[in-house]
C-alpha cells in the first residue's frame, strides 16, 4: 500500500556547527542518497540551532551509504558519525 512508500529512513546528527543551515545539511547528505527531510532544532531562546539534527533518506541504501562514510566534515568541523535514529 501506499504507507510502505511513505517509510523514512533517518539518521541522527550532532555537532553541527552553529553556521550550518538544514539547507547545508540536505545539501551535504544528498551525495549519499536523496534527502527527504532535514529537522534541525532552534532554540526559541537565542535563535541559533542546538547543533543536532535528523536527516530522512527515501531509501535505506542513502542511509545505509551515510552510515558508511567516516568522518563527515561539514564546513570544516567534524560532526559526530550519523547514528540510525530510533522510530
Amino acid at each position: 500500500m501506499a504507507a510502505s512508500s511513505k517509510k523514512v529512513f533517518e539518521v541522527f546528527v550532532s555537532r553541527v556547527p552553529w553556521t550550518v543551515a538544514s539547507k547545508e545539511m540536505k545539501e551535504y547528505f544528498n551525495q549519499f542518497g536523496q534527502v527527504k527531510k532535514c529537522l534541525l532544532p532552534f532554540d526559541k531562546e537565542t535563535g541559533f540551532h542546538r547543533g543536532f539534527c535528523w536527516v530522512g533518506f527515501s531509501s535505506e541504501e542513502g542511509l545505509n551509504n551515510a552510515l558508511q562514510k567516516e568522518p563527515h566534515i561539514i564546513e570544516g568541523t567534524k560532526v559526530r558519525p550519523p547514528s540510525p535514529a530510533v522510530q
